[in-house]
């Protein structure tokens, strides 16, 4: 999984626009830790630190430790409002994690042993419906990646949730479907001969 981040952090002791625009000014961004049935938790961080960490790739399948009056609070980064023209980060909301929590996250899939697959040697396309999985994992146990295996897939079969082997820990957050993740489809070329036999007569070169 994942390593914990841990991200610096000083209480908020005024809240409202004009406070959060000082922030601003002075390169940190507003944020606050909610959940865990405590009282939320106002808390600003340093935007050049916030902005590495967004860019390790992996800060929203983080565990993040935030340090904050010299305790530490274990979160989940839950997300990052952005300004639309200058894209620097405006706010953060962090998710308090209790003791043995489990947490909805969405983990990035990878295909692996594509040259074992007969329809993708064959020329077939590989067709990503979801690029990433909702899953509910313990909170020490977010994986940084599914890999789906299409061994033997060959054009025309689809990888389903049941088809893939999840983690110990770990379940598909969507649980009254088994949906599709990825199909093997014919190429556009293979698809437009096959096309064109169909609709030449019977004896017609």
């Amino acid at each position: 999984m994942s390593d914990t981040l841990s991200l610096p952090a000083e209480a908020r002791e005024r809240a409202g626009k004009g406070a959060s625009r000082a922030l601003r000014r002075s390169g940190r961004v507003p944020a606050v830790v909610y959940g865990g049935n405590e009282e939320p938790l106002a808390i600003h961080v340093e935007e050049k630190e916030l902005v590495r960490q967004l860019g390790t790739g992996h800060f929203f399948n983080s565990i993040v430790e935030v340090e904050v009056g010299g305790a530490k609070v274990r979160t989940l980064p839950k997300d990052v409002a952005f300004h639309p023209v200058s894209d620097r980060p405006l706010h953060a909301d962090f998710l308090r994690l209790s003791k043995d929590a489990k947490v909805h996250v969405n983990v990035p899939v990878v295909f692996v042993n594509e040259a074992a697959s007969p329809g993708l040697k064959r020329g077939g396309v590989l067709n990503v419906v979801r690029h990433d999985l909702d899953l509910l994992c313990d909170a020490d146990k977010i994986p940084d990646e599914i890999a789906i295996d299409v061994t033997g897939l060959d054009v025309g079969d689809s990888i389903h949730i049941s088809h893939v082997k999840l983690p110990a820990g770990t379940a598909s957050g969507i649980t009254d479907r088994d949906f599709t993740i990825a199909t093997i489809v014919a190429p556009s070329a293979l698809k437009s001969e096959e096309g064109d036999n169909e609709s030449k007569p019977q004896g017609e070169a």
